[in-house]
């Protein structure tokens, strides 16, 4: 009977380290679990208007800082209403230096907030809007004697190019100018002599 007994406080004893061995696993599962919801919700502290799209390479920007707009009347608006030159870029999903200048670029805070504060952004998937792609490759292709993607086109907000290129570093290198110095300039170009590259956009097209 004490043999019966002791084996029975031992079971006792595994039992409840058990219980307590799952009670410490379960919390550590948990904190697991809420430590990557917090790091996804630090990962997409940005949204924009692409997250309602259904192209694979515009979901791909969803959460850049870049205030991105697909390609559509609600952008064209917005460019007429407060009078801003639109910045037009587009690329593919597998194409690798677009990914690039997204990573270099359109995840930097300082270059998304002068594209939001001067331009009115437009992302599009070259392999769902060729007819888009066809016509400002033209443009591009025209005024600086080659193209490729991402290609990166400035028109009016009546969607004429004045302006077009392809990828750009974040900063000037190697004698190419840099996407910031890129955006400062066109900036600045337009509020002193918006007259002047509309009537330059019109004989361009």
């Amino acid at each position: 009977m004490r043999l019966v007994s002791v084996q029975d406080s031992v079971t006792k004893m595994t039992l409840r380290g058990d219980r307590r061995l799952l009670f410490l696993l379960g919390l550590t599962i948990i904190a697991a679990f809420l430590e990557s919801r917090v790091a996804g919700a630090a990962e997409e502290k940005y949204t924009n208007r692409l997250i309602n799209e259904k192209s694979p390479y515009l979901l791909q920007h969803a959460h850049n800082p870049v205030d991105w707009y697909p390609w559509g009347e609600e952008a064209f608006a917005k460019a007429r209403k407060e009078n801003k030159p639109i910045f037009l870029s587009v690329g593919y999903s597998t194409c690798h230096w677009c990914h690039v200048m997204e990573h270099e670029s359109f995840e930097n805070p300082e270059i998304a907030q002068m594209m939001n504060d001067n331009f009115v952004s437009i992302k599009v998937d070259r392999e769902e809007r060729p007819d888009v792609d066809q016509v400002y490759m033209t443009f591009v292709q025209a005024t600086t004697g080659g193209g490729g993607w991402p290609m990166s086109v400035w028109l009016t907000p009546e969607l004429k190019p004045f302006v077009g290129g392809t990828y750009f570093p974040p900063e000037n290198q190697g004698g190419q100018p840099g996407f910031k110095s890129v955006l400062k300039q066109i900036a600045e170009a337009w509020k002193k002599d918006r007259e002047k590259i509309v009537t330059s956009s019109d004989r361009l097209n």
